[in-house]
């Protein structure tokens, strides 16, 4: 249980485009799935709703809630079977049928097959299509079965990341790498919020976006480490470990996990010196300042 490991993490990021169907996106997801592992991949991360390739926006509700797939659906256990097969995690994202309103979610099994967790994303964009969601409730932190042992996998999906909230909680779950899968453009302002986030709870961040041949997105999917500084530094490094460009491909990022959990035993951040009990603003559901109701765009 979390013990220390010899060995790096090795993680695959899949910044694929989709194709026009779900079937299409089964074959051609399961054909990376299994260029991720002949690269050494002991994790393979789809970028945000692979099934349907987050084919939501300017289409009417009822006509792309169809293409929802139950997290029981042939479309699913297939990525379940390949990652036993492959003896590789596998995070396969879909647009999950749920009660009257499907959910963005991200589905993770590990290297035997076995499903850890349905994480739906809990901040939808309310300001646009995703206000015809259903939101998810819970933050999800499991314990993975890796050839490094033991690591502690959480998951948010895209706007998640705007909110310090959703990463803290993962990291009080005991997170040490959150899975992130992306739709939309990781410019400067995106990736500091990823940065900060693995900075701020020394928890390791990788996200997986689609490339830029995609609308709305360009790539630039990434992994920081989470660990500022160590020893043989005299100030603070760089922690962004991955920066992809924004063609297809995999990429791949070598996560150390003994650094990230000899660094979180010694530094700082993260739950050391926390107030919380100062803090009951923050789950206080009142609403204090008007600007919270404007658009986000404006």
């Amino acid at each position: 249980m979390n013990q220390k490991s010899t060995c790096n993490l090795k993680i695959a990021l899949l910044q694929i485009a989709p194709c026009k169907t779900l079937e299409e996106n089964l074959e051609k997801g399961i054909r990376y799935c299994r260029k991720a592992k002949e690269n050494g991949a002991d994790i393979a991360l789809f970028p945000e709703m692979w099934s349907n390739g987050y084919n939501i926006c300017d289409r009417p509700f009822n006509e792309w809630k169809e293409e929802a797939v139950s997290a029981q659906s042939e479309f699913v256990t297939a990525f379940g079977h390949l990652a036993k097969e492959l003896n590789m995690a596998v995070g396969i994202t879909l647009l999950e049928k749920y009660d009257n309103a499907p959910r963005n979610s991200l589905i993770l099994f590990d290297r035997f097959g076995e499903q850890k967790f349905v994480y739906a994303k809990v901040h939808t964009c309310d300001f646009e299509v995703e206000h015809n969601l259903t939101p998810g409730e819970y933050f999800y932190v499991t314990e993975l079965d890796t050839s490094c042992g033991g690591v502690k996998v959480g998951a948010m999906i895209c706007y998640d990341r705007e909110f310090p909230e959703s990463a803290r909680i993962l990291m009080l779950k005991g997170a040490e790498l959150i899975l992130v899968p992306n739709a939309c453009p990781m410019e400067i302002n995106r990736l500091s919020q990823l940065r900060a986030r693995a900075y701020e709870n020394m928890t390791a961040i990788a996200t997986c976006n689609y490339p830029e041949t995609v609308p709305d997105c360009n790539g630039g999917s990434s992994v920081f480490d989470g660990a500022a500084y160590i020893p043989d530094l005299s100030g603070s490094r760089d922690t962004c470990i991955l920066q992809a460009d924004g063609q297809e491909g995999i990429y791949m990022a070598d996560l150390d996990l003994e650094q990230l959990r000899s660094y979180r035993e010694k530094e700082v951040h993260g739950n050391a010196y926390r107030h919380p009990k100062k803090y009951g603003l923050l789950v206080d559901t009142k609403i204090h300042e008007p600007f919270v109701r404007k658009n986000y765009r404006e």
